[in-house]
């Protein structure tokens, strides 16, 4: 008998997370928590690899909050302030926010893959791609 409080745990092994989500030029996205993958409600949770000497393209994630934390390389991830943009340099073990509508970039300046894992307030990974960090963003 399965209720609410009694339902299964899920595991999804690292070699099996999906690319079938929406890509950013520049970076490929790994879904694993979905409500696609798993039937979440509230969440999804993934990760996104960008290559060395490599920038994905602009993009915002709508009304999801996004919580980054950074595995591996050195990712750059810039916005705008005005008619400036900042650049945020991370490094392993660090992490970044991204708030609801924020657009922005990842850019991997250095030498080795930048691997990053993402958790959403959503459960489907919501992303809108732009053609500029000043691009107008509709929201609702």
């Amino acid at each position: 008998m399965s209720d609410h409080w009694h339902a299964p745990l899920r595991h999804i092994k690292g070699a099996e997370l999906s690319g079938d989500t929406v890509q950013t030029s520049g970076m490929t996205r790994l879904e694993a928590v979905s409500g696609k993958t798993v039937g979440s409600d509230k969440l999804w949770m993934g990760r996104t690899q960008v290559a060395p000497a490599t920038s994905s393209g602009d993009h915002h994630h709508g009304e999801a909050e996004t919580a980054i934390y950074i595995v591996s390389g050195r990712p750059v991830f810039v916005f705008a302030d005005g008619d400036e943009e900042v650049r945020l340099e991370t490094e392993p073990g660090d992490y970044i926010f991204v708030p609801p509508y924020v657009p922005h970039r990842e850019e991997n300046p250095g030498a080795e893959e930048a691997v990053v894992v993402i958790a959403r307030s959503s459960q489907e990974g919501v992303v809108v791609n732009l053609p500029s960090l000043w691009a107008p963003v509709e929201r609702p």
